[in-house]
């Protein structure tokens, strides 16, 4: 069996070299590594990870808690997350804790129904010795996931974890609504109704709280008449936009590409011009929100960002290595990006 050994004889390089090269960490120039890693390939070497997490103590493997996979910002921050761990040479493995399949949206108000499975599964992570643990949570919020007690390195990724010693990386929902209104208003709207998800969701404050801070600094006063919630759906942001409908208003903000799709089915069925009798921005920026005719104007969510940021923190504490990240209470915020279709009218 080929060792490592022999790959940096034949290389005609230090053992330590191979071992940077196969690590990620790029110390050499190109044309080593590109010997080393065509030797590597050429004889099939694969290195022994019990061997090395015995030596060093560490497994380079780091475990993935997601709260439910189906869920469509998901994918992207475990995309995030890896692409990144990949650069220092750490594996994954993920555990989906299936949320809502288990329990629909029961558990919004009960959280102590996933402390046993969750349980369970740190445990099992902490068998494998993983190196670190980053958990997903599936919607905003304040949670008490990542006990003290787990004495492995963690971070939390969109919800605010209360355990001070593990960091959160959530999106800046508040800024990125203040931006919507202020594009709203620059082009020339004043009368603009909101059309909120759960009156209790974090995300619906968060951004509510941007938006009406955006309408105080132009100088607007909003009606409270002209802000409604749903349940981030179609047929919900529908319904909305028909108690809206009196209200004088010339755009709207939903809080949800969805539920924006909803205000374009009320407008279509009222021979309302979208981007001409009534303007509409979303947020999300989901694959549907481009089909739209016109092209919904929204904000995209910064989900392989969000995963990027998770990754550099969990490795600043393992490797010691700077992320050059600023948190502010423990928390980094990940700014949206805004997206600019045909949507919204100038007046």
């Amino acid at each position: 069996m080929i060792t490592i050994k022999d790959i940096a004889r034949e290389c005609n390089v230090s053992i330590a070299t191979v071992s940077n090269v196969l690590n990620g960490k790029n110390k050499a120039c190109e044309a080593t590594r590109e010997k080393i890693i065509e030797t590597v390939t050429k004889y099939g070497y694969r290195p022994n990870r019990v061997a090395k997490s015995l030596r060093s103590k560490k497994t380079g493997i780091i475990g993935i808690v997601v709260e439910d996979l189906s869920q469509f910002t998901i994918p992207n921050i475990v995309e995030g997350i890896t692409r990144y761990l990949e650069k220092y040479g750490y594996k994954t493995v993920l555990t989906n804790l299936r949320l809502y399949s288990r329990w629909s949206d029961k558990w919004f108000h009960n959280e102590d129904m996933i402390d046993e499975i969750l349980e369970q599964t740190l445990e099992e992570l902490h068998s494998i010795m993983v190196d670190g643990v980053i958990y997903i949570a599936v919607h905003a919020r304040k949670t008490y996931k990542l006990p003290e007690s787990l004495d492995i390195p963690s971070v939390m990724v969109y919800a605010f974890e209360e355990n001070p010693k593990v960091p959160s990386v959530v999106m800046d929902d508040e800024k990125a609504a203040y931006e919507e209104i202020c594009y709203l208003i620059e082009k020339g709207h004043k009368d603009i109704g909101i059309i909120g998800g759960r009156e209790d969701n974090m995300h619906t404050r968060l951004r509510l709280k941007g938006a009406l801070r955006a309408l105080s600094d132009h100088g607007i006063e909003q009606r409270a008449d002209r802000i409604c919630y749903a349940l981030w759906g179609k047929d919900e942001g529908k319904e909305a936009m028909e108690m809206l409908k009196d209200k004088g208003i010339t755009a709207v903000f939903c809080m949800a590409d969805r539920m924006a799709g909803g205000v374009y089915e009320y407008a279509h069925e009222c021979d309302i011009e979208i981007g001409k009798d009534l303007s509409v921005v979303g947020f999300d920026d989901q694959i549907v929100a481009r089909y739209f005719l016109p092209g919904l104007t929204t904000m995209a969510l910064p989900l392989h960002a969000l995963g990027d940021g998770a990754a550099r923190l969990l490795v600043e504490k393992l490797d010691n290595i700077d992320s050059g990240l600023e948190l502010k209470d423990n928390v980094l915020y990940v700014p949206c990006t805004f997206v600019e279709r045909d949507s919204v009218a100038e007046i």
